[in-house]
């Protein structure tokens, strides 16, 4: 089930690869992603053993956000929810040099699931992640240490992430010695918590207004979401909280 309220249909396999050319041709892109097919050619070599679904829709959502107003980023990471979380389910990506930057663990929420994530929300107290675009903002350090602010871009998707805390922080419980003991890692109140040795390498490529996107194979929210289905569209409802989110 992907939120509260919905349930999970069997993804259906879908012309991603068309629709990204659509969302080149349609609207006027920046230099940084003036080939589309390309960038996604070149990350799904740099990544051969991620989703090709999970790298398709995060390009199209990235590329939809910045035709509609957004800076281009120099990041994007990616997960994947469908994986468990005892297989390293997070990249990170140089879209300047479009190459892997790392591959590593990442935690879901006590909400979402077990060792697989299942249930998803955008709800304050639900312990559950959340899917989607979003936008990396400032580093500070906190509670757990050196962490990661950032914000949801999809109404009623993730757009809470900040009230709710949702950040990327540093996290003992994500670790192989967990995954060998008890079959997965350990689980978080929602944040896309990453182990401890990797958290700098991670923070200080993300800050600042790159982007990441979460995914997961739900029928509903593949169908329904603006930033995957922008493609001719010449206003997609890209509103949240009464403005427009870049």
């Amino acid at each position: 089930m992907l939120f509260q309220q919905s349930g999970t249909n069997a993804p259906k396999r879908r012309g991603i690869v068309s629709i990204l050319c659509a969302l080149a041709l349609t609207f006027g892109l920046s230099p940084a992603y003036s080939d589309i097919k390309k960038l996604h050619t070149q990350l799904a070599s740099a990544a051969p053993e991620l989703n090709p679904l999970a790298l398709q829709h995060a390009v199209a959502a990235m590329t939809c956000a910045i035709n509609h107003g957004a800076e281009p980023a120099s990041r994007l990471a990616i997960i994947d929810f469908s994986l468990p979380s005892s297989e390293q389910r997070l990249w990170l990506f140089d879209l300047d040099t479009q190459s892997l930057i790392l591959r590593e663990l990442v935690a879901h929420g006590q909400g979402s699931g077990d060792n697989y994530a299942s249930e998803f929300s955008n709800i304050e107290g639900s312990h559950q992640s959340s899917i989607g675009l979003f936008r990396t903002q400032e580093s500070y350090t906190g509670q757990h240490g050196y962490s990661l602010r950032m914000d949801g871009l999809e109404p009623g998707i993730n757009d809470q992430a900040r009230s709710r805390a949702i950040v990327i922080h540093g996290a003992d419980y994500v670790d192989e010695s967990w995954v060998a003991r008890q079959g997965r890692i350990g689980r978080s109140h929602g944040c896309p918590a990453v182990p401890q040795h990797a958290i700098r390498t991670v923070v200080d490529n993300l800050k600042g207004g790159q982007f990441l996107f979460a995914y997961y194979p739900d029928e509903q929210w593949v169908q329904t979401s603006a930033y995957l289905n922008c493609a001719g569209s010449e206003s997609p409802n890209l509103i949240a909280s009464g403005r427009q989110i870049p």
